[in-house]
């Protein structure tokens, strides 16, 4: 600001003034001397003061056109017109109002040729088909294409492309649909009154008679009959041996075609079987077979011989099938994919390859374009070369591009799927912070643990891939790979071919590790052969040692507990120092030591600090390398403490690598793993996901991982992956594992389960999300039931064999005689489905009664009970032995029966009697008493009653046993079983009308509501069987059994029918909570619709509900795009910090805005059904990274904002490209609801936080 300089003269010679400059209330102060003869300048520079004050342009708009349109020239339109023609100096264009797009082409010309010369001769008109589809009405691949800005990713307004497995409706279909629905009548069923008016015009004539024509849906459809019927049959089968199957079109997901899939798919697993047998012969023999000539002509050749599972999978790439590529580690899969790719390029089609992770994309990204020169990239943030044949991108792009009905599925001929057997695992590994007491200090230990499931989205892009485009599935090992196959096989229609690899490529041998010392740096035991031998002698020979230093320890330094998992850091220094020391002198490096907490990585690599593995020359080139790597990023960010701490530990050949870690600073440190030059890499279990980098050596620092919710020791999949590290191919004989032993030796058990037990199958990951929901509903040809029903959750569903099942039910239903029901006998099938109840609810009340404790004690031995199964009807017995299995609990029971059927007593039990008269009475032998035991379960007793027998268990036992002996079958029987049957027998005749039982609640007492209801029901259908009439029928009987065998197949047939219907599906509660939820919203109406709303969550792929509730609400509106920024960090930061953030009030009261709407949704979700409680859907919003993101936004520098928080540097850089992502989703939702204001503050925002290292480019892409 310039100082006002002042005169020298006295205070009262200072002439002072004020000049008002105009009407903006500013004022300026006169300080110069004027001239003598001339007075001070007026006091405004106005000569008659202010004038009045306009309206501004909006005010003056309103008032003249909304409140006083009363000058308007309505009546003059015209006048105004040309007015308003010679004020603007506009020609009058009436054409340009007028807009008339071109008619679709409905036939087209046929060339007739001569079928001996080819010669033209004539041509013929014929109807064109699909002429007027396009992406926003049809899912056919005949539709014609969008624009070309929709040529990539689609548009949330078009249809998918029909998922293979689906078909459209038939002419059948449309006619059998017709059939209910109402005639029209276009006479009487018009409306007259438009919707929305009181009143309308009745244009009909009243007095002249108009003739009524009536016009049927079902009759014009019945017009294709003759056609229909002309159409030729199909001849049956050839040879008795071939089976022609018929399969109908249908819209259905599970009709019969999937049978002749099915069909197929054992036919082309029998194919598979012989092809791999022939194809191992082929090798075996030579290459001048049928095979080896084969592989000679290959439209791509290798510089090495292909291993038998590679040839395999090219011979089916070739026939243009998919397959599942069920590998191990390192073998080779990515020949695979390879040749796909080589294959796309010669059709001139496309291929895309999927990936679990954005990392593992980079990196396939820089290995396929050294090898094929026209590969893209589609990333979150990158998008490189989109028009190339070969696309690589994570599998939630794909599922939005199918979505979307993005034109690049047209040209697609091939899907990979990399790291299958990650279906299992998260969508996103986040940070977990546990404080634990180690040695009396409180240390922060972060692991790296699961939230959510990523499998969904890929059983989503598998059901929504089209018919033409084929599968390529790579996986490791998986013991349900044949399975899994089986479900894309019948959901697809097509066959998939497993293909495995029988052993690794380079084998392991996995270790023990117990020295801590240079004395005992050898100490290394062999405990897993590379043969998958098991050596006890080694692990007892690792306790040996660990026991001997253990108790030297205590003679010289006394005893001390110690964990069995936890050590100090000095003793893992040492035994780390040791370990790498004695590998490197073995030359056993490179070495990956699995660590599985970010925290303990960190402190192994720095505890190293004597350690240095590389030479000068590896120094050197080390050094060069991150001076090159590093010069993208900004002066500042080359100085943060994380790169200068791994620049000197890279030096000297260690590097870590975890989420924590900045993305260039990991990419660094695989580049130089890669080479050879890190010698030793301390990683979490995320460097196992895909990586193609193999070590020599794999370490276990631990066997024990933190999964979320506590310790747990590996499964046997993830202790496979991780060691499957081991063994560089072609470098190494055989690959070392080693796990150390810190504290002690683990369990042999536990080592054993986890080497050799079978790795963790595949498992269904479907759950249903509110934008599946919304993106399906959308489109009328797919419903969420199809997509629910098709998943692989619903794999046991064998609905063919269902539908087979129910045909064969209704031919039996009509081949029964007719049943009945006349006179006596009206009331029979009432009697039958009340005594069906009365047995129902005595078994419910028998169950409830074993599995209660008093009802055990009850069932001892002694004990008198009422027997009823398949050779028994209300007949006594004694309780002799009661088995200790609690699930199957058995009970060795003597029961009297007729002379001569005791055998027949002992047969088979499994089907109890139903008799068609309820009684009570006992069972009383009609000739002598005859006995039997036999093992009865819990149903076979039918109840208690309340007298106990003196037995003497054993003995009748052992001389029961002894009799079925053929040579002592004539003995009689012994004192202590006459004396049992005898006083059996005496209590049947003593109670022939019943026997008093033990009564569930007053006895027992057994309280529960079930129970007390039970018995209450109970008694009442035991006095509704008094009041029958059919009893009384002399055909009663006969007349039953036919009830009973007829309704025994309606009810097999219901059930069956309840099987392949939608109600049966296990997420359709869900779905209807859903449902409700966005019902409620106002994202669909009652029929379904979607709505506005629903639209714009369609375009968000997570924490849908929360978004599009805070821009319909202006939540956003009144906010800095770096405040923005700043609140929506919350849906992609899912870490706990113990650093509280220094925020505005503006943030503040967003916030708060924003955990409102939380509540509002989970408090309606709980309120709909949906299990999740409110607090737990508020508290997976964390505001952690919002003034780090606040300040990131404004500029400040990463090394600054690093200090704001506790977060790792990594984990801040990973939130912060995930932002952008949510910015970008929020700014195309706000371009749907037409706020153009907010769109632009969302790039505004955007661009804000692409900045500096944050957005560096990838190393794999540049």
């Amino acid at each position: 600001m310039d100082k006002i300089g002042l005169p020298r003269l006295g205070a009262d010679d200072l002439p002072l003034s004020l000049l008002e400059m105009g009407c903006s209330g500013r004022f300026e102060l006169i300080t110069h001397p004027l001239p003598k003869n001339r007075p001070l300048p007026p006091h405004s520079t106005l000569p008659h003061g202010l004038p009045p004050t306009c309206l501004d342009l909006k005010t003056e708009v309103e008032k003249r056109f909304l409140r006083d349109p009363a000058w308007l020239p309505v009546h003059d339109v015209d006048d105004a017109f040309h007015k308003f023609l010679k004020i603007s100096g506009r020609d009058r264009e009436v054409e340009s109002l007028l807009h008339c797009s071109l008619s679709p082409l409905h036939s087209g010309l046929s060339v007739v040729r001569d079928p001996t010369t080819g010669l033209l001769l004539d041509f013929t008109e014929v109807l064109l088909e699909d002429t007027a589809l396009s992406a926003k009405n049809s899912l056919s691949l005949q539709r014609q294409p969008g624009p070309p800005s929709e040529s990539l990713r689609g548009s949330n307004t078009n249809y998918p492309f029909l998922p293979a497995g689906m078909e459209e409706l038939t002419l059948e279909q449309i006619k059998k649909k017709s059939e209910l629905e109402e005639d029209i009548d276009f006479e009487k069923d018009l409306l007259t009154v438009p919707p929305g008016l009181k009143a309308g015009v009745d244009f009909s004539d009243k007095e002249a008679k108009s003739t009524k024509s009536e016009v049927n849906l079902l009759s014009l459809l019945s017009t294709f009959d003759d056609v229909i019927d002309a159409l030729p049959e199909e001849k049956e089968g050839v040879s008795p041996k071939e089976e022609t199957v018929k399969l109908p079109r249908t819209n259905s997901l599970e009709e019969l075609g999937i049978k002749v899939c099915i069909t197929f798919r054992k036919n082309a697993n029998r194919s598979l079987l012989r092809t791999h047998k022939k194809t191992r012969e082929t090798i075996k023999n030579g290459p001048f077979c049928e095979y080896g000539l084969f592989f000679l002509s290959l439209f791509r050749q290798y510089p090495f011989e292909l291993d038998v599972f590679q040839k395999q999978a090219i011979l089916r790439l070739e026939a243009h099938d998919s397959v599942f590529v069920a590998a191990h580690t390192s073998a080779g899969k990515t020949v695979v994919a390879e040749y796909a790719i080589a294959l796309s390029q010669k059709h001139m089609t496309r291929t895309i390859y999927t990936s679990p992770i954005k990392a593992l994309s980079n990196q396939k990204f820089r290995d396929f374009k050294t090898t094929f020169s026209d590969v893209g990239l589609l990333t979150g943030d990158v998008q490189l070369s989109p028009e190339s044949s070969c696309l690589i991108m994570t599998t939630e792009i794909l599922r939005s591009m199918l979505y979307n009905g993005s034109e690049v599925i047209r040209d697609l001929e091939w899907v990979i799927f990399d790291e299958v057997h990650y279906i299992n695992d998260a969508e996103v590994m986040i940070s977990v912070q546990k404080m634990l007491c180690v040695s009396l200090c409180c240390i922060q230990i972060s692991y790296d643990v699961v939230v959510c499931q990523r499998g969904v989205v890929w059983e989503e892009v598998l059901i929504m891939l089209p018919e033409h485009v084929s599968i390529i599935l790579l996986s490791a090992t998986v013991p349900n790979a044949v399975e899994f196959s089986e479900w894309i096989g019948r959901i697809k229609k097509r066959p998939i071919y497993v293909i495995s690899t029988v052993k690794r490529p380079v084998p392991l041998e996995h270790y023990l590790y117990t020295g801590n010392s240079t004395k005992t740096q050898k100490e290394l035991f062999l405990l897993l052969e590379s043969t998958g031998n098991f050596l006890t002698k080694g692990y007892y020979a690792a306790v040996e040692a660990k026991k001997e230093r253990t108790s030297k320890h205590a003679q010289s330094f006394g005893t001390k507990n110690v964990s069995q998992h936890n050590t100090t850091a000095s003793q893992d220094r040492a035994v780390w120092q040791t370990l790498l020391n004695y590998l490197s002198q073995r030359q056993q490096t490179p070495v990956v030591a699995f660590t599985f907490s970010r925290t303990r990585c960190d402190e192994n690599a720095r505890s190293l600090t004597s350690l240095d593995l590389t030479s000068s020359i590896e120094k050197s080139e080390i050094h060069s390398f991150l001076q090159k790597s590093l010069t993208r990023l900004r002066g500042g960010d080359r100085q943060l403490p994380q790169i200068l701490s791994m620049r000197d530990l890279l030096k000297r050949g260690i590097g870590v690598h975890h989420s924590g870690i900045l993305p260039i600073l990991k990419e660094i440190i695989e580049m130089l793993f890669s080479r050879g030059l890190v010698k030793v890499l301390f990683a979490t279990e995320t460097f196992a996901m895909g990586v193609n980098m193999p070590a020599r050596t794999v370490v276990f620092d631990s066997i024990r991982k933190h999964d979320g919710t506590g310790f747990r020791n590996l499964l046997p999949g993830e202790y496979i992956q991780m060691a499957g590290r081991a063994g560089r191919r072609g470098l190494d004989a055989t690959g070392t594992v080693i796990i150390l032993c810190k504290a002690g030796v683990h369990d042999m058990g536990e080592l054993h389960a986890m080497m050799l037990g079978k790795p963790t199958v595949l498992q269904s990951q479907f759950r249903l999300t509110y934008t599946m929901i919304l993106n399906l509903l959308r489109v009328e040809a797919l419903r969420v039931t199809d997509m629910m029903r098709r998943s692989f959750s619903e794999n046991h569903r064998d609905t063919q064999a269902h539908e087979k099942r129910i045909s064969e039910l209704r031919n039996t239903l009509s081949s029964l005689p007719p049943l009945d029901t006349e006179g006596q006998l009206s009331d029979i099938l009432s009697y039958y489905h009340t005594i069906t109840e009365l047995r129902i609810t005595t078994e419910t009340l028998q169950r409830a009664v074993l599995e209660s404790v008093n009802g055990l004690k009850a069932l001892s031995v002694g004990r008198v009970v009422i027997v009823n199964n398949g050779q028994h009807h209300n007949a006594l017995g004694v309780i002799l032995q009661v088995s200790n299995d609690a699930v199957n609990r058995m009970f060795t029971t003597l029961i009297i029966c007729e002379k001569g059927k005791e055998e027949a007593a002992g047969d088979d039990q499994s089907n109890k009697a139903f008799h068609p008269i309820y009684s009570t009475s006992l069972f009383i032998p009609e000739g002598p008493c005859s006995h039997t035991v036999q093992k009865l379960k819990s149903q076979d007793i039918s109840a208690i009653t309340t007298r106990t027998l003196k037995v003497i268990p054993e003995r009748i036992i052992d001389n029961y046993n002894k009799r079925q002996q053929p040579r002592f079958r004539l003995d009689p029987p012994g004192q202590a079983i006459s004396t049992a049957t005898q006083e059996l027998l005496r209590l049947a005749e003593a109670n022939p009308n019943g026997i008093t039982t033990l009564d569930p609640v007053n006895d027992l007492h057994l309280k529960g509501v079930d129970v007390v209801e039970g018995v209450m029901r109970h008694r009442v259908l035991q006095d509704c069987l008094k009041d029958f009439h059919c009893i009384h029928s002399p055909t009663f009987t006969e007349q039953f059994a036919r009830v009973q065998e007829r309704m025994c197949v309606q009810e097999e047939l219901d059930k069956l029918l309840f099987l392949v219907s939608d109600q049966s599906l296990t997420l359709l509660h869900e779905y209807h909570q859903r449902i409700k939820v966005l019902e409620a919203l106002q994202y669909v109406d009652s029929t379904g619709a979607v709505q506005l709303k629903g639209r714009v969550a369609c375009q968000i792929s997570s924490h849908e509900l929360l978004l599009t509730e805070l821009l319909f609400e202006n939540t956003l509106s009144p906010l800095a795009p770096e405040e923005s920024a700043a609140l929506l960090s919350c849906l992609v930061f899912t870490q706990n910090t113990q650093i509280d953030p220094h925020i505005t009030s503006t943030l503040q009261e967003g916030i708060n805005q924003v955990l409102n709407v939380a509540q509002r949704i989970g408090e309606l979700q709980r309120d709909c059904g949906i299990a999740q409680t409110a607090e737990d859907f508020v508290a997976q919003f964390k505001f952690g990274l919002t003034e780090v993101v606040y300040c990131w936004a404004r500029g400040m520098p990463f090394a600054e904002i690093a200090q704001l928080t506790d977060v790792q540097e990594g984990t801040i850089v990973r939130c912060i490209q995930r932002l952008d992502e949510v910015l970008k989703e929020v700014r195309q939702a706000a371009r749907i609801v037409g706020d153009s204001v907010l769109g632009s503050k969302m790039e505004r925002a955007s661009l804000a936080i692409r900045r500096d290292i944050v957005f560096t480019a990838s190393l794999y892409t540049h």
